[in-house]
């Protein structure tokens, strides 16, 4: 890796899901806050840089940097979340407002859950971008799907980037690298990223049972297929494609078609599908936070295909 052209800070950070997409662009985190003290230990295992523990509502002053990402939480938004409109956390993105008029970086990248565009949600989603136009920015937003960008998951993302007004520039968001055209390479499988970790050792997954919930809907997929949404709650991961197969028996009931071993994806599976380089970096925590700390963070190549387009045009006369 050269020498980094760009700076960046990095707001509710994780475990380093976008620190790692930056430092992939060319652009060099130069402080990082996350809440999560779990998350902080892992992102110094997985990025190996220092973070500050801390909630961000306490910072009153920023460093400068070039790129200001943030990766706010979500559960407000989210599919599989408690999607309570009146909750605080959803409001978040004001501090993020707060830094981006403090730091006045040449650019900025926001990534959220795909839900935060659907129809109940749109008041919040067009403050936010309101909020980032009125702060000086010329403002573009995007769902990007994982597979079409390198991801072995069905996994569909939202994304905002804005530009400094002051440097006359839209962003337009990259096309996708993987699909079925003949300029494109071919979407990664499951056997692809995770075959040679399918060996998973007792304790790195979740062993309870498979409750109702669970069974409510057809989580296997095949090796040659994608991996259904890694999420953040490790007894809902995705069954591993060594597990029988699920038939459907009901309306949201699904069945084991036979007997024989069945689990979860692993954590280490869980964060190489993430895209994460080094699943074994991962050591804080229990395998519990370890899975929620993997399916809270955007996935490092996604998010450095962003980040990657905009230093281009960043750099382009």
């Amino acid at each position: 890796m050269g020498k980094m052209d760009f700076s960046a800070l990095s707001l509710f950070a994780g475990c380093g899901g976008s620190d790692l997409g930056l430092l992939d662009a060319g652009v060099e985190p130069i402080w990082a806050n996350e809440i999560n003290e779990t998350a902080c230990e892992l992102y110094s295992q997985v990025v190996k840089k220092a973070i500050e523990h801390g909630d961000v509502r306490k910072i009153t002053r920023f460093k400068k940097a070039d790129i200001l990402a943030g990766c706010y939480p979500c559960q407000g938004y989210s599919q599989g979340g408690r999607r309570n409109n009146g909750d605080g956390i959803n409001y978040l993105y004001q501090e993020f407002d707060r830094a981006l008029r403090q730091v006045r970086p040449l650019a900025f990248i926001v990534e959220n859950v795909d839900g935060m565009r659907f129809s109940h949600n749109e008041p919040l989603l067009n403050n936010q971008l309101t909020r980032f136009r009125l702060a000086g920015y010329r403002v573009s937003w995007k769902v990007l799907e994982a597979v079409k960008y390198g991801l072995a998951q069905e996994r569909r993302r939202l994304f905002i980037v804005g530009i400094r007004s002051s440097e006359r520039k839209h962003f337009v968001f990259p096309q996708p690298s993987h699909g079925s055209d003949a300029r494109q390479q071919r979407p990664r499988t499951l056997r692809d990223v995770i075959w040679n970790l399918r060996k998973a050792p007792a304790g790195s997954y979740c062993d309870e049972p498979f409750h109702w919930y669970y069974l409510s809907r057809n989580r296997r997929r095949t090796w040659s297929q994608q991996a259904p949404c890694i999420v953040a709650h490790w007894r809902h991961l995705g069954l591993h494609p060594d597990s029988p197969q699920l038939v459907k028996i009901g309306r949201d009931h699904w069945q084991f078609k036979h007997g024989g071993f069945a689990r979860r994806y692993s954590y280490l599976e869980a964060a190489a599908l993430q895209g994460f380089p080094n699943p074994h970096a991962f050591r804080a925590g229990s395998v519990r936070q370890r899975v929620r700390a993997i399916g809270n963070a955007v996935p490092p190549p996604l998010f450095g295909a962003v980040a990657r387009a905009l230093m281009a045009q960043l750099q382009s006369h």
